[in-house]
C-alpha cells in the first residue's frame, strides 16, 4: 500500500494543475446536483417492525384522516373561569375558525365542545389536524400555524401553537464556525506558516463541500433524518483537517531532511498517507457497520457520515499533494526554508526514511519526548491513576436513560417549548405525551364491540389520567382512542404504562389493538436501540482487535487498544450523562433543561469514537513499532514514537475537539449533546488513553508487546501500513536532494 501511495503522491504533484481542476469540477457538479436534486429531510424516527410503527401504517391505510400530523394550540385566558363567559367562548371560537382555515389543515376541534378545558376554566387545548405527515408539512404551512391567534393575543390572551407539526430540522448558524476558527489557529501554531495552515484548511473545506453537496443531491432519492447532514458535516470537517494535517506534517519533515518537494510529497503520502487510508477505513467500517442493527434512520446517518469521511480520505491523498506542489517550501516557516534548501545542512547520503538525522536529535528536548520519558519511568502509578480517574468519570453511566427528543427539552423560548410549558402549567405533564390506541377489526361490528372493552381496560390501568372517546374511520372498521398519562413522555412511569397497556389489551379477540403516538414511538425506538447496543459494541471491539492485529503484527497491542477504547466510551458516557441528564454544569454548555439522552447517541458515539481512537492508535503506535523493528529497545521505541507523534496528535485532537465543540453552541439539544460527547470523547481518548496510558502499558510490556505466533504471522496478509515495503524500495535508490 505504501509504495502505491508513494507513486500516487508523486503523480499528483507532477500533475497538480489537472488534479486541482478535476476536484474543482467535481465540487461544481456536486453543488449543481445538490441545488437541483435536493429533497426534504425527515424529523421523525420511524422503526419498522415495532408495534407503534405498525399502528401508524395501519392508520395511513385505513384511517388516512387521522394519520396526518397533529398540532395542539394551548390557550390561556387572562383570568380563571373566563373560558365559560360569552366573551371567552367567542375568542375560542374565532381561534378555532382561524386554525381550520390554515393552509394544509383538515380541521380544528373546539375545546369547549369536547371538554378540553382545565378545571379552573382558564386553559384550553385546540386540536388541529393536518392533511399530511410532519415531514411533509411545508415551511410556509408551519410558519402560518406558528402565527395563529394574533387577534386573541391582542385581547390579552396567551396562544401557544405546539405539537408534532413544529418538528423541523435544526439550523446550522454561525456559532459552530467558532470551532473552525479555533482549528485554523491550532494549524497556524502547529505549522508556524500561514501557507501550510491555509492550504490544510482549504483542502478540508473542499472535501467537505464535495461530501455535503453529494449528500444533499442524494436526499432527493433517499430519506435523510435532519441530524444526518449535521453529523456528516461534523465528521467531514474534523477528519478532513486531521488527515491533511498528518500528511502535511510528514511532508514538512521530509523537506527539512533535504528531500526535493516531489520526493518529500511521495514519501509523506506513502507513510502518513497509508495511516490516513487505514484510519479512514476504520471510521468508514464502523459507521457503515451501523447497518447491522437494522434501524433505517441510523443506517442512513452512518452511511452519510461514512461518505463524507471517504471523500476526506480521497482528497487528502490526491488534492493535498497537488496543493503542496504549488506551495513548495512555503509550507515551512521562513526561518527553516534556507535549511531545507541546503542539502549539506541535513543528512545528505543517509536513508531519509529514518529520522535519525540532526533535526530529530534536536527534537529530543521537546515536550513529547519529555512526557514520554516521564510516563515510561512512572508507568505503574500512571496506569493506576489513569484507570482510577476514568473509572470515576464512568460512574454515572449505569444511570443513563434514553429517549427521543421532545418539546420538554427544547430551547427555552422556542415555540415548541413555550407550548409545552403552558400545557404542563394548565393540565399537567401527561397532556404533552398523549398516547393513541388503534382498534382495527375486519368488520364494523367487531370494532364496535371491542371499543368499550378496550376503553374499560384503559381506564383501569394504573397511571392513566383520561381516555378520550373513540374516533371511527368512515367505514367503521378502525377506531382511534386517545390516552392521557399522569406523567410526562420521558418519565419512567410512562414507559411502564406503555407496557402495561399493551399487556392489558393483548388478550382482546377478533381485532388488532395497537398502541402508538409520539411517546410510544420514542419508547419503542429507545428499547430497540438499547438492545442493539451490546451487539454493536461487540462487533466494533472485535473489529478493532482484528484490524490492529493485521497492522501491528501483535496480539497484546490490539487487546490493549480495545480495552483503552472501552475506557474511553465508558468515561464519555459518564460525563455526558452527568451533564445532559443529571444537569451538573449544564449552564456551561447552554443546556436549559436536563433530560434523557437522545436514543441513538450511545450507539453512534461508539461507532465514531472507535474510528477516531484507531486514528490516534495507528499514528502513535505505528512509529513505535517502526523504531522497534529497526533495532531500538522497546522502551526507547515507545519514547521515540511518542516524541515524534505527540505534537501532531495533540494538534489533531485539538482540531477535532474544536470542530465538535463548535456544535455545542447550537440551540438544538440533540446536536448539542452529540457535539459535546464527541469533543469529550476525543479529549479523553487522545490525551488520557493514547498519550498517557498507552505508552505506560507499552513500556510495561516491553518486547512482549510485539509478540505474534509464527503461524498467525504467516497467515495474516501484510498491508504495509508503516511503509516497510516502501523503505526497502527506497534503500536501493539515492535520495533526491535539491
Amino acid at each position: 500500500m505504501a509504495t502505491l501511495l508513494y507513486r500516487l503522491g508523486r503523480g499528483a504533484l507532477r500533475r497538480r494543475r489537472l488534479v486541482v481542476a478535476l476536484w474543482l469540477v467535481v465540487l461544481v457538479i456536486a453543488g449543481l446536483a445538490a441545488a437541483t436534486l435536493r429533497g426534504p429531510t425527515a424529523s421523525n424516527f420511524t422503526m419498522p417492525g415495532t408495534e407503534s410503527q405498525r399502528a401508524l401504517d395501519l392508520l395511513a391505510e385505513q384511517f388516512p384522516a387521522a394519520s396526518g400530523a397533529t398540532g395542539t394550540i394551548t390557550v390561556k385566558a387572562p383570568a380563571d373561569g373566563q373560558l365559560a363567559t360569552p366573551e371567552g367562548k367567542a375568542v375560542v371560537q374565532e381561534l378555532v375558525q382561524e386554525a381550520s382555515t390554515l393552509p394544509g389543515v383538515v380541521g380544528a376541534v373546539n375545546p369547549l365542545q369536547i371538554g378540553a378545558v382545565s378545571p379552573n376554566g382558564r386553559y384550553a387545548l385546540v386540536q388541529v389536524q393536518f392533511a399530511s405527515g410532519g415531514d411533509e408539512v411545508t415551511d410556509e404551512q408551519r410558519t402560518a400555524y406558528e402565527k395563529v391567534g394574533a387577534a386573541a393575543e391582542a385581547k390579552g390572551w396567551q396562544v401557544a401553537p405546539g405539537g408534532e407539526v413544529l418538528g423541523g430540522e435544526p439550523e446550522i448558524g454561525s456559532t459552530e464556525a467558532l470551532g473552525v476558527l479555533v482549528a485554523a489557529i491550532v494549524l497556524i501554531i502547529t505549522f508556524g506558516s500561514l501557507v501550510a495552515a491555509g492550504m490544510t484548511m482549504l483542502n478540508a473545506l473542499i472535501g467537505v463541500g464535495v461530501g455535503m453537496a453529494g449528500l444533499f443531491a442524494l436526499s432527493g432519492v433517499i430519506e435523510l433524518t435532519s441530524t444526518a447532514p449535521i453529523l456528516a458535516l461534523m465528521l467531514g470537517l474534523a477528519v478532513g483537517i486531521d488527515y491533511s494535517l498528518f500528511i502535511t506534517s510528514r511532508h514538512r519533515q521530509n523537506l527539512l531532511d533535504g528531500l526535493s518537494p516531489e520526493e518529500a510529497v511521495g514519501r509523506a503520502v506513502g507513510t502518513a498517507g497509508s495511516a490516513v487510508v487505514f484510519a479512514g477505513a476504520t471510521v468508514v467500517i464502523a459507521l457503515a457497520g451501523l447497518a447491522v442493527v437494522n434501524i433505517p434512520f441510523l443506517t442512513v446517518m452512518g452511511l452519510a457520515a461514512a461518505g463524507t469521511v471517504t471523500v476526506a480520505v480521497l482528497v487528502a491523498i490526491t488534492l493535498q499533494p497537488a496543493l503542496l506542489g504549488f506551495a513548495g517550501r512555503r509550507v515551512l516557516p521562513r526561518r527553516l526554508r534556507a535549511v531545507a534548501t541546503d542539502g549539506t545542512d541535513t543528512s545528505a547520503g543517509v536513508d531519509h526514511s529514518d529520522d535519525t538525522n540532526r533535526s530529530a536529535v534536536e527534537d529530543e528536548s521537546r515536550f513529547g519526548f519529555r512526557w514520554a520519558r516521564f510516563v515510561t519511568r512512572f508507568r505503574v502509578p500512571v496506569i493506576l491513576v489513569g484507570l482510577l480517574g476514568l473509572g470515576l468519570l464512568a460512574l454515572p453511566t449505569p444511570d443513563m436513560r434514553l429517549a427521543l427528543p421532545g418539546a420538554a427539552t427544547a430551547a427555552v423560548g422556542s415555540p415548541a417549548r413555550v407550548a409545552n410549558d403552558l400545557t404542563v402549567e394548565g393540565f399537567g405533564a401527561g397532556f404533552t405525551g398523549r398516547l393513541a390506541v388503534v382498534v382495527a377489526g375486519d368488520t364494523p361490528q367487531a370494532t364496535a364491540t371491542a371499543v368499550p372493552q378496550v376503553t374499560a381496560l384503559l381506564q383501569r390501568t394504573e397511571n392513566v389520567l383520561a381516555v378520550a372517546p373513540a374516533q371511527l374511520s368512515p367505514d367503521g372498521r378502525t377506531a382511534l382512542l386517545g390516552v392521557v398519562p399522569k406523567t410526562g413522555p420521558t418519565a419512567e412511569a410512562t414507559e411502564t404504562l406503555v407496557h402495561d397497556i399493551r399487556g392489558a389489551v393483548g388478550g382482546i379477540r377478533d381485532v388488532d389493538v395497537l398502541l402508538t403516538g409520539a411517546t410510544a414511538i420514542g419508547i419503542d425506538v429507545s428499547e430497540k436501540l438499547s438492545d442493539a447496543l451490546p451487539v454493536y459494541l461487540l462487533l466494533v471491539v472485535g473489529l478493532s482487535v482484528l484490524l490492529l492485529m493485521l497492522v501491528f503484527r501483535s496480539l497484546l497491542v490490539p487487546v490493549k487498544a480495545a480495552l483503552g477504547f472501552l475506557l474511553t466510551v465508558a468515561a464519555t458516557f459518564g460525563i455526558t450523562v452527568a451533564v445532559f441528564q443529571q444537569g451538573h454544569l449544564a449552564d456551561l454548555v447552554g443546556l436549559d433543561t436536563p433530560g434523557p439522552l437522545i436514543s441513538f447517541l450511545p450507539i453512534l458515539l461508539i461507532g465514531i469514537l472507535f474510528g477516531l481512537a484507531m486514528d490516534y492508535e495507528v499514528f502513535l503506535v505505528s512509529r513505535m513499532r517502526e523504531d522497534f523493528v529497526h533495532g531500538e529497545s522497546a522502551r526507547q521505541a515507545t519514547i521515540s514514537g511518542m516524541g515524534h507523534g505527540a505534537r501532531v496528535v495533540t494538534a489533531a485532537a485539538l482540531i477535532m475537539m474544536s470542530v465538535f465543540g463548535g456544535f455545542v453552541f447550537l440551540e438544538d439539544p440533540v446536536i448539542k449533546s452529540m457535539g459535546f460527547a464527541l469533543a469529550v470523547g476525543v479529549a479523553i481518548d487522545a490525551f488520557v488513553v493514547r498519550m498517557t496510558i498507552v505508552p505506560a502499558v507499552m513500556s510495561l510490556l516491553g518486547a512482549r508487546a510485539w509478540w505474534l505466533p509464527s503461524w498467525l504471522n504467516r497467515a495474516l496478509p501484510n498491508v504495509d501500513i508503516e511503509g516497510e515495503g516502501l523503505r526497502t524500495h527506497l534503500e536501493d535508490r539515492t535520495p533526491t536532494h535539491v
